[in-house]
């Protein structure tokens, strides 16, 4: 018990010997983390809602082809029909000028019949052949259509395509390169089309510690040098804490600062030991309100780095 109350004593006067300059910079850095957090927040929402649109949109445009496919058969017996109409009166037509020139010097009375009989069926032959030519341009306008909808339908297609093997051949990347950090508190999983690498706490962080351990290092840069050449990601670094409550009077003050400045931690060893575009990083605390396992707290502590795929290509396509 001697021992205990020396031990007390000795952090308690090693804390009380922290500069306040080093504390009002770690305060100044949650704040200005909190501030960054806000803002991915914010551009996290935007995404996710722009997303929403691309999925409406595009169930609206295959139901706009499924309707130009089935308009357009109706379309195409339509004209077949006429065409059909159409070559039987050329033949009546013909038939009626052969009878015509036959019967032209048998009298004026039938001849006067034959004739008027003749401009009728020209007249019906005139409608049909205009009615054939609206026909035939709106079938042309609705099957340039449908081919301009199909195309828009399959760049999407193809560049979500595009966008989920280029997903999981990242995911095959990252898993092997961490290979050494299976069994060490790592996992690597893909879902919703993104990449979640977690490294439990114990790989990272001694307890209550923002300071990441030279095995936990290592992870991390070895992550990082698989991440440095992709260009087309987004890259958020969460924080993630058990529930058992800190009351330090010195930061990390509780759970919200220790989650945030775990995962700046993170980010920055990420950023000094490798080429990774600082811009496609996002530094975020979540505390201890995202638990994974609530039987093992151990697990809760925990960093997850979410790896997602850059969708500004999909919408341009969409809004064009």
């Amino acid at each position: 018990m001697r021992y205990i109350y020396l031990f007390i004593s000795i952090l308690l006067f090693t804390f009380s010997c922290v500069p306040a300059k080093k504390y009002n910079d770690l305060v100044a850095r949650e704040k200005k983390c909190n501030e960054e957090l806000e803002n991915y927040k914010a551009s996290s929402i935007d995404f996710q809602g722009k997303f929403k649109d691309i999925e409406a949109k595009y169930l609206v445009i295959s139901k706009e082809i499924a309707s130009l496919k089935i308009d357009t058969n109706e379309l195409g017996t339509k004209f077949r029909l006429l065409q059909t109409q159409y070559d039987k009166i050329v033949d009546q037509n013909e038939v009626l000028e052969n009878k015509y020139d036959k019967l032209r010097l048998s009298g004026a009375k039938e001849t006067s019949l034959l004739q008027s009989d003749l401009e009728a069926k020209n007249l019906e032959l005139q409608r049909k052949e205009d009615a054939l030519e609206n026909i035939e341009k709106e079938l042309n306008l609705k099957s340039k259509l449908l081919a301009e909808r199909e195309q828009r339908v399959n760049e999407l297609e193809e560049l979500i395509k595009r966008k989920d093997d280029a997903v999981m051949a990242l995911k095959t990347k990252v898993s092997n390169a961490l290979k050494g950090f299976e069994n060490k508190g790592l996992t690597v999983v893909h879902k919703n089309g993104k990449i979640y690498v977690s490294l439990e706490a114990k790989l990272l962080f001694k307890t209550g510690s923002v300071a990441v351990e030279e095995e936990g290092k290592k992870a991390l840069i070895e992550l990082a040098k698989v991440l440095e050449h992709e260009k087309d990601i987004e890259i958020i670094v969460e924080g993630h804490t058990d529930t058992d409550k800190l009351a330090s009077p010195t930061s990390p003050k509780n759970n919200w600062e220790l989650s945030v400045l775990r995962s700046t931690s993170v980010v920055d060893i990420m950023i000094l030991n490798s080429k990774v575009n600082p811009a496609q990083l996002m530094a975020a605390g979540r505390s201890e309100f995202h638990p994974v396992d609530s039987q093992d707290k151990a697990k809760n502590r925990r960093i997850e780095i979410i790896i997602s795929p850059n969708l500004n290509e999909l919408f341009e396509i969409i809004n064009k």
